[in-house]
């Protein structure tokens, strides 16, 4: 696939199996510009902008790979990431240190994927192993009705027999413009930022986001081996949470003293 067109026809979702407060401190780690609004019960979506992806060379199921996987390495969570832009459509589902694996539709709907990825997608997120596999089946079969939006409503369709529920907009097609706008009209959806480092090594919740980071840059620096940008975001966040157990640690002998 070739560098992605930036046009307003491209657009990320980040589904994750988890409600909202268990999903924001992952979210967090990202240090990216995201809104996250619940997404049905036991389902939250997080909208990134599009200038998280702006950067020049960059794909667009690449990133939604990365940051599918920096979510879910730390957590007992699965997300799936959907993706789309002028070339095609397609997605990734990432969990825990197992393998994030994706599948791709080009714009006419044409698949481009191999059945590991439906069945992990299908075993990861527990769906029925018959009524969903047969569901998932006829997205990989050949259909010239069906472009890769419809593919990728065929998917979410899909999801919702599992609770997921997407509010008004946000489907594929749409730009991240839009995207943004539908998620922020969505009851309890919330900005999600990196809060800065001052802001991390206060109050009780101090060592446990450390140990997150250090987890998470963990798992990003043995995954990205052959990414370079992946690399330097897991060795950040790996010494941002040594840094912050760290203070923490120090912070908590002075106090006793």
């Amino acid at each position: 696939m070739s560098a992605t067109d930036h046009s307003r026809a491209a657009g990320v979702l980040l589904l994750c199996r988890a409600e909202p407060d268990r999903v924001r401190p992952s979210a967090q780690l990202l240090r990216e510009p995201l809104l996250l609004a619940p997404a049905g019960e036991g389902w939250s979506v997080l909208v990134p902008g599009e200038e998280a992806w702006r950067e020049e060379g960059s794909q667009i199921a690449a990133m939604t790979a990365d940051w599918a996987h920096a979510l879910t390495v730390a957590e007992t969570w699965p997300a799936v990431g959907l993706w789309w832009d002028e070339q095609g459509a397609g997605f990734v589902v990432a969990s825990g240190f197992r393998r994030t694996v994706g599948y791709t539709w080009l714009a006419d709907g044409t698949p481009l994927g191999g059945e590991d990825a439906m069945t992990a997608l299908r075993a990861r997120l527990g769906l029925d192993p018959v009524l969903d596999a047969e569901a998932f089946d006829r997205l990989t079969e050949a259909d010239s009705d069906a472009d890769a939006a419809a593919r990728v409503l065929g998917l979410i369709a899909v999801l919702s027999r599992a609770g997921l529920h997407l509010g008004t907009g946000l489907a594929p097609g749409a730009g991240a413009e839009r995207l943004r706008a539908a998620a922020g009209s969505l009851p309890e959806a919330e900005p999600v930022e990196w809060p800065g480092w001052r802001a991390a090594v206060r109050g009780p919740r101090a060592r446990a986001l450390g140990v997150a980071e250090v987890a998470v840059g963990a798992g990003l620096l043995l995954w990205g081996r052959r990414r370079p940008r992946v690399r330097l975001a897991g060795a950040l966040l790996c010494a941002d949470g040594a840094l912050t157990i760290a203070y923490d640690t120090w912070r908590a002998r002075r106090d006793r003293d």
